[in-house]
């Protein structure tokens, strides 16, 4: 350690500490295979809005997989890299279909940060859960579109008959 003596008293200086680098990740999923052209579009869409908050982006990930499950190797990876401090993906539910809050929670309590390109969500958090899993599960028998569609007909019906 650097020490120094001045008159009678040694003067200890605090070795320098490295400044962290702050490292910013764009994170694009599709469900799956037939999808995968829609990741570079996602890419292209979350990069440039990225660049237009005046982050850097230093990382690109993308994956094909269900939100739904924890089998996707390249998303727990970017939560596990204590390197990445901001992941900006372009929707919620590329992020995590369910529980997104609580992984949000867990980022910012470690200095991370999760930042959401398109934020239009469904205000009523009952609402827009069951509309996500409702989408997800028609996704899989009748194709993306369909289920959205679907799922927004089915809340629509919901919230009319709880009218």
């Amino acid at each position: 350690m650097p020490a120094r003596k001045v008159g009678g008293l040694i003067l200890v200086d605090e070795p320098a500490r490295p400044v962290a680098v702050e490292t910013v990740a764009v994170y694009a999923r599709v469900s799956c295979a037939d999808q995968k052209a829609d990741l570079d579009r996602q890419v292209a869409r979350v990069t440039t809005w990225a660049a237009g908050q005046g982050l850097r982006v230093g990382r690109v990930v993308t994956e094909v997989g269900s939100a739904l499950n924890g089998h996707r190797p390249k998303f727990l990876a970017l939560l596990r890299d204590p390197a990445v401090t901001t992941i900006v993906v372009e929707h919620r539910d590329r992020f995590a279909r369910v529980g997104a809050e609580y992984v949000e929670a867990a980022l910012a309590a470690n200095g991370r940060r999760l930042l959401v390109v398109d934020p239009a969500e469904v205000d009523d958090d009952l609402v827009r859960d069951i509309t996500e899993i409702l989408t997800s599960m028609c996704a899989r028998l009748h194709g993306r579109r369909a289920a959205a569609n679907r799922a927004r007909r089915a809340v629509a019906a919901a919230t009319e008959a709880a009218e």
